[in-house]
C-alpha cells in the first residue's frame, strides 16, 4: 500500500551500471564486501563526483612528422573525451535513479535476509 511502485527498469539499472563499469575497464575491481569497511574517498550516491583531473600533457610540434604518432595522438584524446563522457552520463543516472536504486538494494537484502533467516 505504502510502497511506491518501482519502474519496471529499475530492476535492471544495476545490471546497467555494471556493464557500463565494465566498459570503463575496471573489470578487475570487486565491489567491497559487506564485512569490509567502505574508504572516506569515495562519494556517496546522492554526493556529486568530482570531475577528473586533467591531465597536462606535453605540447606537441603542430606539424608531427609521422602521421602514425598523430593518429595515435587523435586516438588517445579520442579515448580520454568518451571516458570523461562516460562518466558524466553515468553520474547523471545515478543522481536521477538514486532512490530507484536504493530501493532494488533494499528489495534485495531484505530477500536475502529472509532466506538466510529462513535456513
Amino acid at each position: 500500500m505504502d510502497k511506491p511502485t518501482p519502474l519496471p527498469q529499475s530492476a535492471h539499472l544495476l545490471d546497467d551500471l555494471e556493464s557500463i563499469r565494465q566498459l570503463l575497464g575496471d573489470e578487475s575491481l570487486e565491489p567491497p564486501l559487506l564485512t569490509e569497511t567502505v574508504e572516506e574517498q569515495i562519494p556517496l550516491l546522492l554526493e556529486e563526483a568530482d570531475p577528473a583531473p586533467v591531465v597536462a600533457t606535453e605540447p606537441t610540434p603542430q606539424a608531427p612528422a609521422d602521421p602514425q604518432a598523430k593518429r595515435q595522438e587523435t586516438l588517445l584524446h579520442l579515448d580520454s573525451e568518451l571516458r570523461a563522457a562516460a562518466q558524466l552520463i553515468m553520474q547523471d543516472v545515478i543522481n536521477d535513479f538514486t532512490p530507484h536504486i536504493e530501493n532494488e538494494i533494499k528489495r534485495r537484502l531484505d530477500a536475502r535476509l529472509e532466506r538466510l533467516l529462513n535456513q
